[in-house]
């Protein structure tokens, strides 16, 4: 089979951006108030977040505060110094096939349980009651425009039209609420703020045209411990007056009226209350028109990188919940992937900004008090949740919204380097399963959480912002210290196996799942797979970081002799990618986690062009999932899919995944939910990582450039068979941009700031027909043929 492919030096001037396609009216909409909590539509700052709920008689906003965390830091075991005489117990119990006592040793000896591990939780809800019958109102209309982050609702009652907007600012760092009416004196309502119960002695006071309450969290289900709070509220009328209740403001003959809204934390500051005063009083010195111009103008400037069109289709004028009903009763919508795409990136930037204090967690910022009653808690699960978060930021040209999760990262190498000394007795930084705002990053349990590459699957994200954006300051000054942290703990960490010399981790897991051993069911083993993928990642990320800044060479020597060390893939026995070191029956062949597969991605150690046959194992690991009874299919599991499929060049399963995460595992605001009865969930419990990683696919299927060159429509289906997209990013720092019509290419552009050589793979025809322009001009490129 003959591949063709084409080099490109590009040397575009740094002025010179995508090109001037640019996004339709991307809007959420519904001719009625939402009904509960997955109905409402969430607006973010990165810190600040609130759920609209846009009822008639009472409007629910729900609010949230990134920091808003139960728990507290903890006091680290004593230092121990048997750590590595410990794990040569276990070691020994699984050498000898002896799984259960290696087990109860781990459990022993290993696990360290959080006294104090808390959860994020709500804030509350701001009520806003208003002297309308909803059996009066008509014309109402309920949306969420993403191309300007702005929330809204209008309708009419008894001849005046009412409408309100809605924002969370980001240079302004306040909720933004305006109400207004067609006619004078029209508008009254009562504003409160109703607490959750996982709050403490919360003190509320009204003066004047101002509302603030003060608390402390109170959540013992994960511990005791919570960060102190302060809100602040002030309302800002036209044509009317303010009078304070107890606990209340009323608003009564105005026609317009602006409501400011920030809530502070004790995480991030010492003095939040008067951090929160302040951020009011200076946002009040503000018009409307002033904060609205500023929020859309800082918003716009990450949102409008990019664009993507799957094709004009008439139920774009529909409202969403009706488009997401016809979607699973089995009709085409493409303009509905092109709108979940879109509300991807914008959950990303609404919840992951460059000043926010945390990264975007389990349910992203926003949070419906179901999540933190799990016992999973609402925090950062590091065996694939949080990372899916962010999967799009690069590809998606997200760059800056990974800035809180480098942030976070570093402090986990702080903590989790103490934590390995104390409990492997090893150098450099770990982290396991479970983490949590106070730096908790010990093993909490040996049947999920004993994890600790889970760390260093987190810190893979700083070498792939640096593929995408080469910049070698971040990588010095951020990345490097961080992932040769990672990699120093795998060299102390890792064992030689005495009958094959290959170097393995252990003991760990492969998440969540279990295997077959002496025939009971067992989790710990020494090196699955996933531990594999995650060592070789890290390693190849330190080898190539040290070589690019010049330092290191011995380290660097030291790594690239471990990587000859460690032991190959497997094909097993039933023909699929092996989880385990050795060939294990599976006990739970319906299991939705399928973390071995990380070869094929995010990562792409195995690939079709590569490694045909491993890809082959993998198709069929994911075929016996999917065939098993009882599949555990949830939503991050089914956005993980369209990206495997993505990979595997199989565009039509990657579109049925697309078209499966829409119709069973989205809810009619768009965002995703894990379904009841999985992981002992009574309910449907929104979870963000589903749109994260579904964002990723969609992307996936459109662009690829892991196999060191770039790849266009890769997993095109033939019902995107028309379309465009702009300002895509790939490795090396170039935004690329396409159109399409009938399933082929009609026009490329790669643009960068820097002089780069970009391979292109080029169409079956070996791109006879294509035309090839620098700077506008026509010139020929080398032509490179391989067999």
């Amino acid at each position: 089979m003959r591949k063709y492919y084409i080099a490109l030096l590009l040397l575009l001037l740094a002025a010179c951006g995508p090109g001037s396609i640019r996004n339709r009216d991307l809007t959420l909409w519904y001719r009625q108030p939402a009904a509960e909590w997955m109905q409402a539509l969430p607006v973010g700052n990165g810190r600040l977040g609130a759920m609209v709920f846009g009822g008639i008689p009472e409007d629910r906003i729900a609010l949230n505060e990134i920091t808003m965390w139960s728990g507290q830091p903890e006091t680290p075991p004593t230092t121990r110094t048997d750590g590595k005489q410990r794990l040569a117990e276990v070691r020994k119990a699984f050498a000898d096939g002896n799984y259960e006592d290696g087990s109860r040793l781990a459990a022993k000896h290993l696990v360290v349980p959080a006294k104090s591990f808390g959860s994020h939780v709500p804030v509350g809800d701001l009520i806003l009651g208003f002297d309308h019958d909803a059996s009066s109102a008509s014309d109402y209309r309920r949306e969420l425009n993403l191309n300007d982050a702005v929330a809204k609702v209008s309708y009419e009652v008894n001849g005046t039209a009412f409408s309100r907007e809605y924002f969370c600012s980001n240079p302004d760092n306040v909720l933004v609420i305006k109400l207004s009416a067609d006619k004078d004196a029209k508008l009254n309502f009562d504003i409160g703020v109703r607490m959750t119960r996982m709050s403490d002695g919360t003190v509320f006071s009204a003066t004047d045209n101002s509302l603030t309450f003060s608390g402390k969290v109170c959540f013992p289900k994960f511990g005791a411990g919570g960060v102190r709070f302060a809100g602040k509220l002030t309302a800002t009328v036209v044509g009317g007056k303010t009078t304070a209740g107890d606990s209340t403001l009323k608003i009564t003959g105005a026609r317009e009226a602006m409501l400011l809204l920030d809530i502070r934390t004790d995480y991030a500051t010492d003095d939040h209350l008067f951090v929160c005063e302040k951020t009011i009083d200076m946002s009040a010195a503000k018009t409307y028109e002033d904060l609205k111009t500023r929020h859309v103008s800082d918003y716009k400037r990450l949102f409008d990188r990019v664009a993507l069109s799957l094709g004009d289709v008439a139920t774009d004028d529909r409202p969403t919940d009706l488009r997401r009903k016809q979607t699973a009763e089995g009709g085409e919508d493409p303009g509905l992937h092109a709108l979940f795409f879109h509300y991807g990136r914008y959950l990303l930037i609404a919840s992951s900004r460059e000043d926010s204090p945390l990264p975007s967690n389990l349910q992203g910022l926003w949070n419906d008090n179901l999540a933190c009653n799990m016992g999973w808690a609402c925090d950062y699960h590091l065996d694939i949740n949080i990372q899916q978060n962010y999967w799009l930021s690069n590809v998606a040209n997200l760059h800056e919204c990974n800035v809180p999760l480098f942030s976070f990262l570093r402090f986990l190498s702080e903590s989790g380097a103490e934590m390995t000394r104390n409990i492997y007795g090893c150098r450099g930084w770990a982290a396991n399963t479970i983490v949590n705002a106070w730096g908790y990053t010990a093993p909490a349990d040996i049947h999920w959480g004993l994890f600790p590459a889970a760390g260093a699957w987190l810190a893979s994200h700083l070498w792939t912002h640096y593929e995408y954006t080469g910049d070698s300051v971040f990588l010095a000054r951020v990345a490097y210290p961080i992932l040769k942290g990672a990699a120093v703990f795998f060299s102390d960490y890792m064992t030689e196996d005495s009958v094959t010399g290959h170097s393995l981790t252990g003991p760990s897991i492969s998440p969540e799942n279990t295997f077959v051993a002496e025939g009971k069911h067992a989790t710990l083993s020494m090196m699955p797979t996933c531990d594999r993928v995650l060592v070789h990642e890290t390693y190849v990320a330190c080898i190539r970081a040290s070589e690019i800044l010049g330092i290191d060479s011995v380290f660097r020597r030291a790594l690239t002799e471990g990587l000859q060390k460690l032991p190959p893939f497997k094909i097993g026995k039933r023909g699929t990618l092996q989880e385990w070191y050795r060939d294990f029956d599976e006990a739970q062949p319906n299991h939705r986690h399928t973390t071995h597969l990380s070869a094929l991605y995010p990562f792409a150690q195995i690939s079709p062009v590569r490694t045909p046959e491993l890809a082959v194992a993998a198709r069929k690991t994911i075929e016996g999932r999917l065939n098993a009874p009882d599949w555990e299919d949830v939503e991050w599991s089914r956005a993980n899919l369209i990206n495997y499929y993505a990979r595997l060049k199989d565009s039509r399963k990657a579109h049925e995944s697309c078209r499966i995460l829409l119709s069973s595992f989205v809810r009619d605001n768009l965002l995703t939910v894990s379904p009841a009865g999985i992981a002992g969930a009574p309910d449907d419990i929104f979870i963000i990582d589903g749109n994260g990683a579904g964002t990723a696919g969609i992307a996936e299927m459109l662009l690829q450039c892991h196999e060191g060159y770039i790849e266009f429509l890769p997993a095109l289906p033939p019902q995107w068979a028309n379309g465009h997209f702009n300002g895509f990013c790939v490795r090396g720092g170039g935004e690329v941009s396409a159109t399409w019509k009938d399933g082929a290419i009609v026009r490329a552009e790669i643009n960068t700031g820097n002089e780069k050589v970009f391979y292109v793979k080029l169409p079956g025809n070996g791109g006879k027909s294509a035309k090839i322009f620098l700077n506008g001009k026509p010139i020929d490129a080398e032509l490179v043929i391989n067999d």
